[in-house]
């Protein structure tokens, strides 16, 4: 691994204007920290990384760097793109074991943070660092949210997130797992304003499955793809599986099925393969595991069976139309529906002064602000589901504008 890194470090052309920085959503410094790396300066590299992006270590692993940081290297035009994911991946996994903080004592306002997502981690850290009193309300046992519960154990180690656990409580920043603020919790908004906190910031996520609305959806050999990833060792999904959607999230799904002892798995889209939504590299690791696909399918109903679909055409305007007469039941022990999810109203619902947009997704400004005063939001809870690296960039905003209000409203 070792030799890989620097043989990859190596043939980094330091441009003057890194594309490869550009086209990454937080603007990593790939050629500086390239440079560190190979003149000797592996923590300084890794302090910088950390310091860009707090959430290196994981985007190591989890972006789509096909687009982003290796997708824009000059050298790409040739088909042989540096590896940044390997050489950030072993600059940060260094760093963060070297990483001691001792516990300081903080001396500015306390901060809650809602959901220890990558929105709620991000923001978590910065301001800790600043020396503010942070505490994270987790709503399960673990924190990481999308990145502990909804990514794959192959794509990301669980193990890092315990790492980020650490560090942490090493930074003075206080976790309370299986705790709910809103509706049903127990504890609302208003009470930590009550105890204390000076700034709230919600960064809970989107775990609503969305549905398809069609008949069959209840039935017990129907489910849903952000409940399956959770946990896929509660479900029992028999030999032959049918997936409907054809994000990230199903791929995941789909691989982690098959991991799972499942023979069989074919994902169904209504559209042409071009119009996938999930990254090259998923899809291409799907096929790599034996994952069929079925193109211009749309469900018209789920049987105990399996599920009936009509064959589908694309417009010229990119839509699609359905075939009349062109119902088909194609058999399967199960079915995961994965056509992505929308937020919980947990604390929408108990929090007077907050505001939605139709979507069930919190109202913001650019910075984070929401409509209720001392009360931040970012991430999937504001955008509806994205990447882990976009969710950094927006909080290292909403964190400044967090700053900013705290020294405004002591």
């Amino acid at each position: 691994m070792a030799y890989h890194v620097i043989d990859e470090a190596k043939r980094c052309l330091q441009c003057k204007k890194p594309k490869c920085s550009v086209g990454c959503p937080v603007g990593t410094p790939v050629n500086t920290v390239i440079k560190m790396l190979l003149e000797g300066n592996i923590k300084e590299a890794g302090e910088l990384l950390f310091s860009n992006n707090p959430l290196s270590l994981i985007c190591s692993y989890v972006c789509e760097h096909e687009k982003q940081c290796e997708g824009n290297c000059v050298l790409n035009k040739t088909g042989k793109t540096i590896h940044v994911s390997s050489i950030e991946n072993y600059i940060s996994g260094y760093y963060l074991n070297l990483k001691q903080d001792e516990i300081p004592r903080p001396v500015k306002a306390r901060v809650a943070i809602i959901g220890s997502g990558p929105a709620g981690i991000t923001i978590a850290i910065l301001l800790a660092q600043k020396g503010y009193n942070v505490t994270i309300f987790e709503a399960n046992d673990k924190i990481g949210g999308i990145m502990m519960y909804g990514i794959p154990e192959f794509r990301l180690p669980k193990a890092v997130l315990e790492r980020y656990k650490q560090i942490l409580l090493k930074m003075g920043i206080k976790i309370r797992p299986n705790t709910i603020i809103g509706s049903g919790g127990g504890l609302s908004i208003d009470d930590l304003f009550r105890d204390g906190y000076k700034a709230v910031f919600v960064g809970t996520g989107v775990w609503k499955p969305n549905t398809l609305s069609i008949k069959g959806e209840s039935l017990g050999n129907a489910h849903f793809a952000i409940n399956y990833l959770k946990n896929p060792d509660a479900y029992d999904l028999g030999k032959k599986l049918i997936i409907i959607g054809a994000g990230n999230v199903a791929m995941d799904v789909a691989r982690t099925a098959l991991r799972k002892g499942t023979r069989e798995v074919t994902i169904f889209f209504r559209r042409t393969e071009e119009y996938l939504t999930a990254s090259k590299y998923e899809l291409e690791y799907a096929k790599m595991d034996g994952v069929k696909f079925e193109f211009l399918k749309s469900p018209v109903e789920i049987t105990d069976d399996g599920v009936i679909f009509s064959d589908t055409v694309m417009t010229e305007e990119g839509r699609t139309e359905i075939v009349p007469n062109s119902e088909k039941l194609y058999e399967s022990d199960s079915v995961v529906i994965s056509v992505s999810q929308g937020p919980r109203n947990y604390i929408a619902s108990s929090t007077q002064g907050l505001e939605l947009s139709n979507k069930g997704l919190i109202l913001t400004n650019e910075f984070g602000g929401t409509t209720k005063p001392g009360v931040f939001a970012s991430g999937d809870v504001v955008t509806g589901a994205k990447t882990v690296v976009e969710a950094v960039n927006v909080s290292k905003k909403v964190a400044a504008a967090i700053e900013e209000y705290l020294e405004k409203n002591p």
